[in-house]
């Protein structure tokens, strides 16, 4: 019998821990974890931008008598809300894939090292913005250009 009392008082601390371990973290919750921002909730007049990233990362050979490899990751930020540009995007992203292998692939190591990284990406950015229609691409970004 005095067996079954001390388990019966172990199960009913356990218990009352375990409702104190719930209040309080679900008062934690509710009053010290930041919640994130939803769209309805913006009100600077800031559209939602996602990074496209989808041209991947390509491998360019150059037009030195032995070739060298460029690798090289092209994105850029847009806006997802904007149905027709997205799907824009995704139809070209073999057009994009040619104008970075076009571009990058005429040029020799030494010519590369001699532009700057600005310099390609404006002219990447002019050329991606002739081919498209519904929209226009504001800045690139290189998150991977290595000469080899």
């Amino acid at each position: 019998m005095k067996i079954s009392f001390y388990v019966y008082r172990a199960l009913i601390i356990c218990l009352i821990l375990l409702g104190v371990v719930l209040v309080t973290g679900t008062i934690y919750g509710v009053f010290f974890v930041p919640r994130p921002q939803t769209n309805e909730q913006i009100d600077d007049g800031q559209a939602e931008m996602q990074i496209f990233s989808g041209i991947g990362r390509l491998r360019v050979a150059t037009a030195d008598p032995e070739p060298g490899v460029v690798i090289i990751s092209v994105s850029f930020i847009f806006d997802p809300n904007d149905r027709a540009f997205s799907e824009e995007l995704a139809l070209r992203i073999r057009d994009f894939r040619e104008i970075i292998i076009d571009y990058i692939g005429s040029y020799t190591i030494t010519d590369l090292n001699i532009h700057d990284e600005e310099v390609i990406k404006s002219e990447l950015l002019s050329r991606f913005n002739a081919m498209l229609r519904l929209g226009r691409i504001e800045t690139l970004f290189f998150s991977d250009y290595m000469i080899l």
